[in-house]
């Protein structure tokens, strides 16, 4: 995975874009409009996540239309999945501990 990648998510702008995205490709000036700020600056934000390869774009008629690209969505999921196992330990050995203080409070109690 790259860390392009969460460099070119870190910037607010460029998550909205990548949010309004999820629904479809869009073009620049859709983009623009939908976010509130200028097209230059959606240009800006757009050529940044294209070069991490977030998004990719393609020409229809006089229009630059701007669509999500899965692979950095999938290296990131396989990335958050590979803490699974580290989590899952941790609640276990959590759950153990929290058992063995009830056990030994129920122990500690004196018989009614």
């Amino acid at each position: 995975m790259r860390a392009a990648v969460f460099v070119a998510l870190g910037e607010p702008s460029r998550l909205r874009i990548v949010e309004l995205l999820r629904g479809g490709p869009q073009s620049v000036g859709t983009i623009a409009d939908a976010l509130g700020i200028r097209q230059p600056q959606v240009s800006k934000h757009l050529r940044v996540l294209g070069d991490s390869g977030i998004v990719s774009s393609h020409a229809r008629a006089r229009q630059r239309f701007y669509q999500l690209e899965s692979g950095p969505f999938e290296d990131i999921g396989r990335w958050a999945e590979s803490f699974e196992q580290l989590w899952n330990t941790r609640l276990d050995n959590l759950g153990a501990f929290l058992e063995s203080m009830a056990d030994n409070d129920e122990k500690g109690r004196p018989a009614p």
